[in-house]
């Protein structure tokens, strides 16, 4: 069964951003967009090039009212030492989600049992706390933050917007579409 348009599960967590540690439930994704990123693992080698892309367009997703959440089954111990040796890390200025229970990295199906680690999964939450985009890629495949900027773009344009849909590539203050019978078969 798909995530899309269901609520985020019920979950408690510790993050490390800022140098702080604090906790992190399902309440605190509500009332404004939210981004998770799941990543396998702290001191490996895709995971600090796609939590450095994040990082260099944060004030962007901010600015869009969107907080990003980085997220792993390292502890948040784990990221805060990440934080204090990795020159790509240390730009990062968004919460980063220790969950060594896994808790939190099943209720959104990005688990890899065996291995005790997340697949690269992203997620895009309405105010609400509705998903409303999910992608999980092979942890070989590393993700872009500006596609996700156009993603997250979209769903705010649409939700905005009743009646609307975005078209491929849309990017903002592009024409949308009006799904109407007039448009079947002449697009």
């Amino acid at each position: 069964m798909s995530l899309i348009n269901t609520e985020v599960k019920p979950f408690k967590v510790t993050a490390f951003q800022n140098g702080k540690f604090f906790e992190v439930t399902e309440a605190s994704l509500k009332g404004k967009w939210s981004v998770v990123v799941f990543y396998p693992a702290d001191f490996t080698f895709v995971c600090p090039t796609e939590l450095e892309d994040l990082a260099d367009n944060y004030d962007t997703f901010k600015s869009l009212g969107v907080e990003v959440y980085g997220a792993s089954t390292d502890t948040h111990f784990a990221h805060k030492a990440w934080h204090d040796t990795s020159e790509a890390i240390k730009k990062v200025k968004f919460p980063l989600i220790g969950d060594p229970t896994g808790a939190l990295t099943r209720n959104f199906d990005v688990m890899i049992e065996e291995e005790g680690l997340a697949l690269r999964g992203t997620f895009l939450i309405n105010p609400e706390g509705l998903i409303k985009l999910c992608e999980i890629h092979d942890n070989s495949i590393g993700r872009d933050a500006k596609e996700l900027l156009r993603k997250v773009r979209a769903a705010q344009y649409v939700a905005s917007h009743p009646g609307e849909v975005c078209p491929a590539k849309w990017k903002e203050g592009a024409a949308t579409l009006k799904p109407s019978l007039d448009l079947v078969g002449k697009i």
